[in-house]
């Protein structure tokens, strides 16, 4: 277990983002759902949008944690590279929704099913959030810049008495 240091920005750890990536959606579609009464967004909260959420945190986490300090996107801004992470993740998340729904309901078992449609909302929504989130908390994570250059002053203490 690693201890933060006085000043130092907080650790990333994948297992509790990943955690906090289902839990969250899970909780408030589901809730939403409940609230509702639309038993499909209980459904979708639990599988499909938390799930996705989890998934992209997972991948997208493990591929951050691995990054060298000093290399992009660790010293672009923090709100642009969680926007970019997060777009390019929706556009990703919609493709693969576009497809399972067009595709999905070739199969028999899944022909009726209220599911693949779905998937062309849940899917890039879920991505782009957990992309944005895991990206900023990741990049919050990340020591700032400190000139190295600049001059220290050293103040000369003068005796008191």
């Amino acid at each position: 277990m690693s201890r933060k240091a006085s000043g130092a920005p907080p650790p990333f750890v994948l297992w509790r983002e990943v955690l906090t990536s289902y839990a969250m959606p899970a909780v408030t579609a589901g809730l939403g759902g409940a609230v509702t009464r639309q038993p499909q967004l209980v459904v979708a909260a639990l599988t499909t949008i938390g799930g996705t959420s989890a998934l992209v945190a997972a991948a997208l986490g493990a591929t951050l944690r691995r990054r060298p300090v000093r290399s992009r996107p660790a010293r672009t801004p923090r709100a642009l590279a969680a926007a970019v992470l997060g777009l390019a993740a929706a556009a990703l998340g919609l493709a693969v929704g576009l497809a399972a729904a067009h595709g999905l309901p070739q199969i028999p078992a899944l022909a009726d099913s209220p599911w693949p449609p779905r998937l062309p909302v849940d899917l890039p929504v879920s991505s782009a959030i957990a992309a944005t989130v895991t990206t900023w908390r990741w990049r919050g994570s990340r020591p700032t810049r400190t000139p190295d250059h600049r001059p220290t002053t050293h103040r000369l203490e003068r005796p008191t008495s």
